[in-house]
C-alpha cells in the first residue's frame, strides 16, 4: 500500500483482510508511512494523514504518535486543518496528558475568531477534553461569549460553561448573571444550554439555588409557550413542541420547586396543564409526562395534583411497553410509603404485571404488590402472592417468599390464617426460605397454645405428602416430637380428624431418618422427635430405644452426640427422661415490633435442647437429694467439685438444675466432663461504613493461630426498605476467603432487622491482614454501590 493511499482505500483495504494479523499488517504499514510524512517539514497532507490515523485509534490500535501533531495542525491557520487537529485532540488528548496544556493558547486565541465555525471548534474541544487548569485559564472568555450576540455561539458556549462548573465547582458564580440573562432568548438551542447551565449551577451551589428560584415565573412563562404553541416544523417532534426542551425545564423546575412552598405554588397549574394536555399516545408524550410526574411527585404540590400523577402512572401501565411499566413501577413504588391510598386504587394492575414475561417488570411487579398489603386486603393481596410464588421463576421465590413472611406477621386477621400461610408458603417454595423462618414458625406455633392440635394434624398430613422440603419436614418433626400425644389421640376441632397409631407416627419418623433428602439438621430435628415420642406413648418405647441406638454409630458427629447422649437417658437416668423431655415452654420475644425472620438471641438460646443458661437470680440452695440431678450433667463421669446454685436448664428440659459457673458440667452436651467452660468475652465490633443510613460493623474472633472468623453485620435507619442488600470482600491473596450465605438479602426500614455474615479467612504467611469491602443495595428503586478498607481489625 502506497503513502499516499486516500482515507477509503485504507478503510476498504482493512475490510477486505482475512484474518486478524492480516489487518494488523495493513496497520502497521500505513502507520509507518504516516509516522515518515509526519517527520515531513513541508507536509501538504496533514490532515488527510492525521483523519486516517484517527480510523486507526477508533479500531483500537495505539495512535499516540499523533498527539503532537494535533497541536500543531490545531495552531494552523486554514480551517480544514484546525477541524481536523481540534478533532484528534478530543480523541486522543485528555487532561492526563501534558500535550493537553500547549493547546490552551490556541484555543484562547481561536475563541476570539472573527470566524464562529473556528470559535465554535474551540468551545466544543474545551467542553470535551478541558482540565481544571484549562477551564481556570479560559473561564472568562467563555462568559464573554455567554453575552455575545450570536446565537449559535451562545448555545455552545453555554454548554462549555456547564463542563468548567463541574470541573471547578469555584467557578460557577461567574456564570450566574449570564445564566440569567440568557432565558430571555427565543433561540430554544440557546435556551437548551441555559437551563442545563442552570441546573447544574443550582445542583452545585444552595446560594445560587435561591437566587434562580426568582427565575421561576419565566421558565412557567417558556414552558406554557411550549405547551400552547401551534405545529413548528423546526421543533416539533411527533406532535410534541421541543420535548427536548420541556423536559429540561421540568427537571429544573422539580430542583426549584423542592422542599419551596412558594416556587411549588408558582409551577402547580402549569403542571396540572402539562399533565393534562400532553398526547400520551406517543413515546415523545410520555417522556414529557413522566418527567411531568416525577416533578408533582417531588415538589409540594396539590393533592388533587399528586392523584393526577399517580393516575397518569397507572396508565402507563396499561402501555404495551414494558420499558414504561418498569419506570412507572419504580415510581410509584418510591411514593406508596406516602400516596398509599392513590396508589391502592391501581392494585388489580399491579398485580396482574406479576404475570408479565419479563423477569424485570416482574420483579419490580412483586416488589410494588407487596408495599401495597396492608391490615384491610390482606387476604386478598396474599391469595395473588401465594398464586404468583407456585409458578414465579426460581430467582424471584426467596424474596416473595420473605415478603409473604413480613406481611404475614405484621397482618395476620388470626392465628390460624397466618400459620396456614407459613406452611402454604413453606410447601410451595420450602427450599428457598431463610433459615431463621424455621424458630419463628416454632415460636408462633408454641405461642398458640389453642391451635396445637390443628397444626400437629395438619403437619403431619404434610410430612406424608412431600418430605423434600426440608423447613416444613424440620417443623412437622418438632410438632410431633412435642404434640404427638395430641396427634395420637385423633380430636381435633378445628380440622379433620386423622385416626393415627404410634407405629403410623413412628414410621414417619423413620422414612425422615432414612430418606436420603433428609439433611443432617432435619436428621437431628427426627431424632429428637423420636426421642420426645418416649415419653407421649406407652407401647413402642422399645422400637423407639433401638431407634436411638442405632444412629449411636452414625458417620454425622452431632447426630452421633444426640443419639449417645439419648441412650444414656434411656439406661442411667430414665427416671429423670419424662421431666427432661417434657413440653417447651412458651418462647417470648425480648422486644416488640419486631417482624418476621428477627427472633431474639435469648429464645434461640432456649429453643436449643439441652444448653444451660446461667440466670441472672440465684436459685434456692439445693437439698442433698438432688444429687442424682447433678449426675445428670456429666452421664460418662468425671466431675468430681461440688455444684453451686444459680444455672436452670432450658431447651426441652425444664427441671431446675444446679451448677458451678467453673464446673465440668456447664453444658448437658458436655459427656465426657473435666473440660471447664470458659467464660466468653464479647467481640469488639467497630463501625466500618456509615453512609446513607445504612450501617456496617465488623467483629473478629480468632479461631486459630491462622484462623479468623469475621462478623458483618449491617442495618437500615433509613425510612425506606432496602433490597438486594450483597456484600463482596477482598483480601490479599496470600490469605484464604470464605463467605458464608448472608441471613437475608434485604433490610427493613428504622432498623427493623439486621443483616449477618460471617466471612472465614484463613492467614498461613502472617501477612498484615487488610479487607475491601464492597456495599450493593436498592433503596427506593436506585441501585447504591460503594467501597470501604478495613486496614485494621479489632481485637487482634
Amino acid at each position: 500500500m502506497s503513502p499516499s493511499v486516500p482515507l477509503q482505500e485504507m478503510i476498504r483495504a482493512i475490510r477486505s483482510a482475512r484474518t486478524q494479523c492480516e489487518e494488523r499488517g495493513v496497520i502497521q504499514r500505513e502507520c509507518a508511512a504516516i509516522r515518515a510524512q509526519f517527520r515531513q517539514t513541508d507536509n501538504g497532507g496533514r490532515s488527510h494523514n492525521l483523519a486516517k490515523l484517527l480510523y486507526v485509534h477508533m479500531l483500537g490500535y495505539p495512535a499516540h504518535f499523533g498527539q503532537m501533531e494535533c497541536v500543531r495542525m490545531i495552531a494552523s491557520p486554514r480551517y480544514s486543518e484546525k477541524r481536523v487537529g481540534y478533532l484528534g485532540a478530543m480523541m486522543l488528548l485528555d487532561e492526563k496528558q501534558d500535550a493537553s496544556l500547549l493547546i490552551t493558547n490556541s484555543i484562547k486565541n481561536d475563541l476570539s475568531h472573527s470566524n464562529q465555525y473556528v470559535q465554535s471548534l474551540a468551545l466544543c474541544t474545551l467542553a470535551c477534553m478541558g482540565s481544571a487548569e484549562m477551564c481556570r485559564d479560559l473561564a472568562p472568555e467563555i462568559d464573554r461569549l455567554l453575552r455575545s450576540s450570536n446565537s449559535y455561539i451562545k448555545k455552545k458556549a453555554a454548554l462549555c460553561a456547564v463542563h468548567i462548573v463541574r470541573k471547578v465547582h469555584d467557578l460557577g458564580e461567574l456564570f450566574v448573571p449570564s445564566a440569567r440573562s440568557l432565558l430571555s432568548e427565543k433561540n430554544h438551542g440557546v435556551l437548551h444550554g441555559a437551563v442545563v447551565l442552570i441546573t447544574e449551577l443550582c445542583e452545585r451551589s444552595p446560594e445560587t439555588l435561591e437566587r434562580f428560584r426568582k427565575t421561576v415565573p419565566d421558565l412557567v412563562q417558556i414552558m406554557k409557550g411550549l405547551v400552547i404553541s401551534g405545529y413548528s416544523p423546526d421543533h416539533d417532534v411527533a406532535g410534541v413542541s421541543d420535548p427536548f426542551l420541556q423536559v429540561r425545564i421540568l427537571r429544573l423546575l422539580r430542583i426549584l420547586g423542592r422542599n419551596n412552598e412558594a416556587a411549588s405554588d408558582a409551577m402547580n397549574d402549569l403542571l396540572a396543564q402539562v399533565a393534562t394536555n400532553t398526547d400520551s399516545t406517543k413515546t415523545v408524550g410520555n417522556a414529557v409526562l413522566y418527567e411531568t410526574v416525577l416533578t408533582v411527585l417531588d415538589i409540594k404540590s396539590e393533592s388533587g395534583l399528586r392523584v393526577l400523577a399517580v393516575n397518569i402512572l397507572g396508565r402507563f401501565l396499561l402501555n404495551n411497553d414494558r420499558n414504561i411499566r418498569y419506570i412507572a413501577m419504580t415510581s410509584l413504588q418510591k411514593i406508596v410509603s406516602t400516596d398509599h391510598n392513590a396508589v391502592q386504587r391501581h392494585r388489580g394492575t399491579i398485580v396482574d404485571c406479576l404475570k408479565d414475561q419479563d423477569a424485570s417488570v416482574k420483579r419490580r411487579a412483586l416488589e410494588l404488590s407487596l408495599a401495597l398489603v396492608s391490615a384491610s386486603n390482606i387476604r386478598s393481596m396474599m391469595k395473588e402472592l401465594l398464586i404468583f410464588l407456585s409458578s414465579c421463576p426460581p430467582e424471584l421465590r426467596a424474596q416473595a417468599a420473605s415478603g409473604i413472611f413480613n406481611a404475614a406477621e405484621r397482618y395476620a386477621p388470626s392465628k390460624r390464617w397466618h400459620i396456614d400461610t407459613i406452611l402454604h408458603v413453606l410447601t410451595t417454595a420450602g427450599g428457598d426460605v431463610r433459615d431463621e423462618t424455621v424458630p419463628n414458625l416454632i415460636q408462633l406455633i408454641t405461642n398458640t397454645s389453642e391451635l396445637h392440635c390443628y397444626t400437629v394434624h395438619k403437619l403431619y398430613r404434610a410430612l406424608f405428602t412431600d418430605i423434600s422440603q426440608q423447613p416444613l419436614v424440620q417443623v412437622a418433626c418438632w410438632c410431633i416430637g412435642e404434640y404427638g400425644d395430641l396427634l395420637l389421640k385423633g380430636e381435633c376441632q378445628e380440622t379433620e380428624a386423622v385416626q393415627v397409631t404410634e407405629d403410623d407416627v413412628l414410621d414417619a419418623l423413620e422414612i425422615v431418618l432414612q430418606s436420603h433428602m433428609s439433611t443432617p439438621t432435619t436428621r437431628g430435628f427426627a431424632l429428637t422427635a423420636t426421642m420426645k415420642l418416649s415419653t407421649r406413648i406407652t407401647d413402642n418405647v422399645d422400637r423407639i430405644r433401638s431407634i436411638v441406638s442405632i444412629y449411636g454409630s452414625c458417620i454425622d458427629v452431632e447426630l452421633q452426640q444426640r443419639a449417645v447422649e439419648y441412650n444414656a437417658l434411656f439406661k442411667k437416668y430414665d427416671h429423670m427422661r419424662a421431666a427432661v423431655l417434657e413440653r417447651m415452654p412458651v418462647i417470648q420475644k425480648n422486644s416488640l415490633g419486631q417482624t418476621n425472620g428477627e427472633l431474639s438471641e435469648e429464645p434461640m438460646k432456649e429453643s436449643q435442647p439441652g444448653k444451660v443458661k446461667q440466670e441472672e437470680t440465684a436459685l434456692p440452695p439445693q437439698p442433698a437429694g438432688q444429687a442424682q440431678v447433678v449426675d445428670l450433667l456429666d452421664l460418662l463421669g468425671g466431675s468430681q467439685e461440688p455444684l453451686q446454685p444459680g444455672s436452670s436448664v432450658g431447651g426441652s428440659a425444664s427441671t431446675h438444675l444446679t451448677a458451678a459457673p467453673t464446673s465440668a458440667g456447664g453444658d448437658l452436651l458436655d459427656l465426657l466432663g473435666g473440660f471447664e467452660p470458659t467464660p466468653l468475652a464479647p467481640a469488639p465490633t467497630v463501625t466500618v461504613y456509615e453512609k446513607n443510613g445504612v450501617t456496617l460493623t465488623l467483629s473478629c474472633e480468632q479461631q486459630s493461630e491462622s484462623g479468623l472468623t469475621v462478623t458483618l453485620t449491617a442495618s437500615n435507619s433509613t425510612d425506606s426498605d432496602i433490597s438486594g442488600f450483597t456484600l463482596q470482600a477482598a483480601v490479599p491473596k496470600s490469605v484464604q476467603l470464605q463467605m458464608r450465605a448472608p441471613s437475608r438479602d434485604s433490610l427493613p426500614a428504622h432498623g427493623g432487622a439486621k443483616l449477618t455474615q460471617l466471612v472465614v479467612l484463613n492467614n498461613p504467611n502472617k501477612v498484615n491482614l487488610k479487607m475491601r469491602i464492597r456495599v450493593s443495595y436498592t433503596c427506593q428503586g436506585s441501585v447504591v454501590q460503594d467501597m470501604v478498607q478495613v486496614d485494621s481489625f479489632p481485637g487482634l
